[in-house]
């Protein structure tokens, strides 16, 4: 069976990673997010705005 290096290489990050981390998904999230937050990158959020009640009623109601 053929073997892709590129998820290879990503397995075996993941793996050293989780490792560093003693495969505790709690910590392996928060230093994640700590490298996230220093990174200084601008970050984007794809949660839906919820759109106002006046808004919905235009919508769902034939004018």
């Amino acid at each position: 069976m053929w073997k892709d290096p590129i998820v290879e290489e990503v397995r075996a990050i993941r793996e050293k990673q989780a490792a560093a981390h003693g495969f505790d998904i709690e910590k392996i999230v928060a230093d994640a997010k700590r490298k996230q937050k220093a990174s200084g990158r601008r970050l984007v959020s794809f949660v839906r705005a919820r759109r106002s009640a006046k808004r919905r009623e235009k919508l769902t109601c034939p004018a």
